[in-house]
């Protein structure tokens, strides 16, 4: 008798990295790192999770990179169209939509991509929603996705979540903090969670989006 093996290939791989997004009263903060992994080798420390899906909106995502690379296609097609019909570009409330559409028509095999979107809604408030890989969202204060988001997620929990859910209603989920606080918190829970997450570090990418346009910014991390 001849032994059987068993095919053990997937189609998905798991590139790694965090994505942090802080929405405020009239900013908001997208920011991610830059190390881009599989397994134990590091593929490249200079990769951007990042993507501009409009002039108010961005799309910071973690997972794998190639469903993520094809679902930026997508949305940036759909988009386009977008434009051509209505001679606007899409807000970033009609743009999460649009993202929680596309990953639900592909749920029996869906883009292994997290993501969390950010931007400006149409009153000028800072806006972020967080997806799961079939296109589940809400529109929230702060959110984090990736391979460090269990390290970062109890520290923004602690400094920004209300103590009662009254005060902090979903239709205007914006943080207390004003734009440099925001800054530094994001730049604090990356230095600690690139300690103990093998799988996000060497550099940080942070873009802040307001009415008067989009600023980036670097800040250099651990490259072990």
């Amino acid at each position: 008798m001849g032994i059987k093996q068993q095919a053990n290939w997937s189609p998905y791989d798991n590139n790694g990295g965090t994505c942090v997004a802080i929405a405020g009263v009239d900013y908001c903060v997208i920011a991610a790192d830059t190390r881009m992994s599989t397994g134990y080798n590091i593929l490249t420390r200079d990769y951007s999770k990042i993507c501009k899906l409009a002039d108010k909106c961005l799309m910071a995502s973690s997972g794998f990179q190639a469903d993520v690379k094809a679902l930026q296609k997508v949305l940036s097609a759909r988009h386009l169209i977008y434009q051509h019909q209505h001679n606007k570009q899409m807000s970033c409330p009609a743009m999460a939509q649009l993202l929680s559409n596309t990953l639900y028509y592909k749920r029996f095999f869906p883009y292994y991509a997290f993501n969390v979107l950010g931007g400006l809604d149409n009153e000028g408030k800072g806006c972020v929603f967080t997806y799961d890989a079939v296109g589940s969202y809400e529109r929230v204060g702060y959110s984090t996705q990736g391979s460090g988001s269990t390290l970062i997620m109890p520290v923004l929990d602690n400094k920004l979540k209300s103590p009662s859910p009254l005060l902090l209603p979903a239709k205007d989920a914006v943080t207390p903090l004003s734009e440099s606080e925001a800054v530094d918190l994001v730049k604090d829970v990356f230095a600690s969670a690139v300690e103990r997450d093998i799988y996000s570090g060497d550099k940080l990418e942070i873009v802040v989006v307001k009415a008067d346009g989009i600023r980036r910014e670097y800040l250099e991390m651990r490259k072990d």
